[in-house]
């Protein structure tokens, strides 16, 4: 008797991030300008998204709409399978809590708080305690000796390390990166981009990295680039 084996069902990653005809309108006078014009952009979980563009293409306002700080005019915006443009503050804020990791170009750190402390600000949001994530963090980003120090007294190169593991340290599901190595060196903007490769490898982390650095993007494994409004995908 023949005998056969069904072939093992592929499981696709899930959708992070669906963006369907996203359109954002500024009103300037009697003009109207749309930064976004019918943008439609998709990120499944794990994957990761250089977004370039030339200044005021609205790259970071598409971030911010995806981050739930600015609204589209007019589209459908989908986040972890949920239609996050119907949600409100609470909604949002569950979100931005529990699923959403951010890195600023300016670091944004807590200055009132100390290295660790700030890294535990998230945690705490979602009622979890330092980890072993967060020993990896602290450790691949080589910041352990400076847990306890004050980030006011940190090197840029520093505080954006401590950044990076801020908006890891809860595990996200997406990370939104506007120029996080704008303020760097060429050689420390580098060194960062390969720690925040490995680590939301890691993780299993979507990433959407705004960024004018050629360089930089090249560690993502899609890219993308806003021109006119429209969102071309590039090799």
């Amino acid at each position: 008797m023949e005998s056969s084996i069904a072939p093992r069902a592929t499981v696709l990653p899930r959708s992070v991030v669906v963006l369907k005809d996203a359109v954002k309108t500024f009103i300037d006078g009697k003009e109207s300008h749309h930064v976004l014009d019918r943008v439609n952009l998709s990120l499944a979980e794990g994957e990761s998204m250089a977004l370039t563009g030339a200044s005021g293409s609205g790259k970071s306002t598409l971030l911010n709409i995806l981050g739930g700080f600015e609204p589209m005019t007019s589209g459908t915006l989908e986040l972890a399978g949920e239609l996050a443009q119907t949600w409100n503050d609470k909604q949002w804020g569950y979100f931005r809590h529990h699923k959403l990791g951010v890195v600023f170009q300016q670091f944004n750190l807590l200055t009132p708080l100390n290295v660790r402390q700030n890294i535990e600000f998230p945690l705490s949001l979602n009622k979890r305690k330092w980890d072993a994530w967060c020993d990896y963090l602290v450790a691949k980003l080589d910041i352990q000796p400076l847990l306890e120090r004050h980030v006011s007294a940190l090197s840029g190169g520093q505080q954006q390390r401590v950044a990076i593991a801020r908006a890891l340290a809860h595990q996200p599901a997406l990370l939104l990166a506007d120029e996080p190595t704008g303020n760097l060196d060429q050689k420390a903007g580098l060194e960062v981009m390969r720690l925040l490769e490995d680590i939301t490898r890691e993780g299993n982390t979507s990433v959407l990295l705004v960024t004018h650095s050629e360089e930089c993007a090249a560690f993502m494994q899609r890219r993308c680039r806003l021109e006119n409004g429209l969102l071309y995908e590039t090799p």
